[in-house]
């Protein structure tokens, strides 16, 4: 099994924020998803073919701090995104999913 870890932020200034939601803005469930999806790609040089769950147990705020954690083993991966607030670790996401053959080659997949 493969550990992979990874830090990311939504910017304040990001687009789609004005309108998730008016005056209280919170980064929005499919941007989230994207970091961590793109991060995998990146991270294993094979892309997501399916989601079998993915569950949002609370808001990232714009500009927090993101960690995702994610297991893969051969075609299957788990993940957790999760946000550092005072001094207790929140949860923010979960999920599973499969994932495709290796693009790049990634002799470590």
């Amino acid at each position: 099994m493969k550990r992979l870890e990874f830090d990311f932020c939504v910017a304040a200034d990001h687009p789609s924020l004005p309108g998730h939601f008016p005056g209280r803005p919170i980064v929005p469930g499919v941007l989230l998803l994207d970091n961590v999806l793109q991060a995998l790609l990146r991270l294993t040089g094979r892309d997501v073919t399916h989601l079998q769950q993915v569950k949002f147990t609370s808001a990232l705020l714009p500009g927090e701090q993101a960690h995702a954690s994610c297991e893969v083993e051969a075609a299957k991966f788990s993940f957790r995104v999760s946000a550092r607030r005072a001094a207790a670790v929140v949860t923010i996401a979960r999920g599973a999913g499969t994932l495709s053959a290796p693009l790049h080659g990634d002799p470590g997949a």
